[in-house]
């Protein structure tokens, strides 16, 4: 009887899905302040933000990895001449594990469970990035990757339609 419920057990352990965050890196960063030092002596005035954000995954080798990248442009502007006061560029990455998750599920995995874990930090890398730069922490807004996911999917189903 201890045998079949140690190997019970060891099957249970083997199907339970596995989602795990193995490493977070920087692959690509980059913070421009093309008006300095004359950007700090202008009159401040409501900046204007433009921010775009991009997402990829790739799988790895390996048993179930996979890399994820947050694409992060921000590009801050400020008064009538637009005058550009700093532009960051990253690549924000991670490695995961993700084992014995149903097929249908790792898009949404990967475009909304990753990300949202890697999110705080990559924001926090550009809060104190702009720090460094001679401004105010930079404090992005919380992303709800889940809408994004959902809008994108939405899209793609309206040009399958239009497409037949």
């Amino acid at each position: 009887m201890t045998d079949q419920n140690s190997d019970q057990q060891a099957n249970n352990q083997t199907e339970a899905p596995i989602f795990r965050l193995q490493k977070m890196y920087v692959k690509d960063l980059s913070f421009e302040n093309p008006n300095a030092p004359a950007v700090f002596a202008t009159k401040q005035s409501e900046p204007k933000v433009e921010v775009n954000l991009g997402l990829k995954h790739n799988p790895i080798e390996g048993d179930g990895l996979y890399e994820v990248t947050l694409s992060l442009t921000a590009k801050v502007t400020q008064g009538e001449e637009a005058k550009t006061m700093f532009i960051i560029e990253i690549e924000h990455c991670a490695v995961f594990t993700i084992k014995n998750v149903p097929e249908q599920h790792i898009p949404t995995v990967l475009a909304v469970d990753c990300p949202s874990m890697m999110f705080p930090y990559t924001r926090q890398i550009i809060s104190q990035l702009t720090v460094d730069g001679g401004f105010v922490p930079f404090l992005m807004e919380p992303v709800n990757f889940l809408a994004l996911y959902q809008n994108q999917m939405r899209q793609a189903a309206g040009q399958e339609q239009k497409q037949q």
